[in-house]
């Protein structure tokens, strides 16, 4: 079996868009440090999770190389 070179991409990808999502989270969810403590735990929750929703169908490209 040839490898694949989705793998490796898919890996250096998911890396990639995870730092700009956390650099774009924290510029933007900076005011929330001014909240109190448990309003920021349940946006920091919200915030922690949202990036996991694409993640399904990425990880379904990199093993089959299609999106359905």
């Amino acid at each position: 079996m040839k490898p694949s070179w989705r793998k490796p991409f898919g890996i250096l990808a998911m890396l990639a868009a995870l730092a700009v999502y956390a650099i774009v989270a924290v510029t933007v969810l900076a005011p929330v440090g001014r909240w109190p403590v448990l309003a920021q735990m349940v946006v920091y929750l919200i915030a922690g999770t949202i990036w996991i929703l694409p993640l399904g169908r990425f990880l379904q490209w990199m093993e089959t190389g299609r999106f359905r």
